[in-house]
């Protein structure tokens, strides 16, 4: 894949052979990123998993503690008492049943997350065709699935991101945008490496984190030490 002018700037300033300290490959990162817009910085994190085995399966969530740097609209199936809830809480869209042929006709997806009280969950497995390849299914594991829907709302409008296994094996986790100090960007990585630390399967062989890297959405990326995870 051939790189433009700028890409292949911002690569000269990166070691390819050398393995950095959270806080120095952050601060590459940041100045990898020099596209027009606030890039978004993204932890990958290639495992030792076999994510064919249910039993090596690692997903949840975890909340950012200086945020992610965006705003994210919250979408919340819920009845009765539970939608003035989510509503009070700062839910962005609040609904039942009158929502799925809003989502499935008319191709309605302005929300980043969905949340769901457990009772709904009948309605909104009928649009596991549309939120399922889009990654917004509500969880239990990734707390989208809850009786507590204030505290889910504020989690994810505090900075709540969800990670999970792909099935390449790899974790990929948005840790920040560009304009954060690097000191927000490794305080940020601290608490996803330390929520993954406590996902690992028991049933993990070797390495858990084989390989640990960061980069700006259009830029380059930087390989942080992974063997002291």
């Amino acid at each position: 894949m051939k790189h433009g002018k700028k890409y292949q700037e911002a690569a000269k300033l990166i070691d390819r052979q050398k393995q950095y300290e959270p806080i120095e490959a952050m601060e590459l990162a940041k100045k990898a990123a020099v596209a027009k817009f606030d890039e978004t910085i993204e932890v990958h994190i290639r495992t030792s998993l076999d994510s064919r085995h249910a039993d090596q399966q690692v997903r949840g969530a975890v909340v950012l503690p200086n945020g992610t740097g965006r705003s994210v609209k919250v979408l919340v199936f819920a009845k009765g008492a539970k939608l003035d809830e989510a509503e009070a809480a700062g839910a962005d869209h609040v609904g039942g049943e009158e929502l799925i042929p809003k989502i499935q006709n008319d191709g309605w997806l302005d929300f980043d997350v969905v949340v769901a009280t457990p009772d709904m969950m009948g309605v909104v497995g009928r649009l596991g065709k549309v939120l399922g390849p889009k990654g917004l299914m509500p969880n239990p594991k990734a707390g989208t699935v809850t009786m507590d829907v204030a505290t889910a709302i504020k989690d994810i409008k505090a900075g709540k991101v969800e990670y999970r296994l792909d099935k390449a094996n790899i974790i990929h986790v948005p840790v920040g945008k560009a304009s954060f100090s690097a000191e927000q960007l490794t305080e940020n990585f601290d608490a996803l490496i330390a929520a993954l630390v406590k996902a690992k399967p028991a049933t993990c062989k070797g390495q858990y984190m084989k390989s640990i890297s960061v980069a700006p959405t259009m830029g380059p990326g930087v390989k942080i030490i992974a063997n002291r995870y």
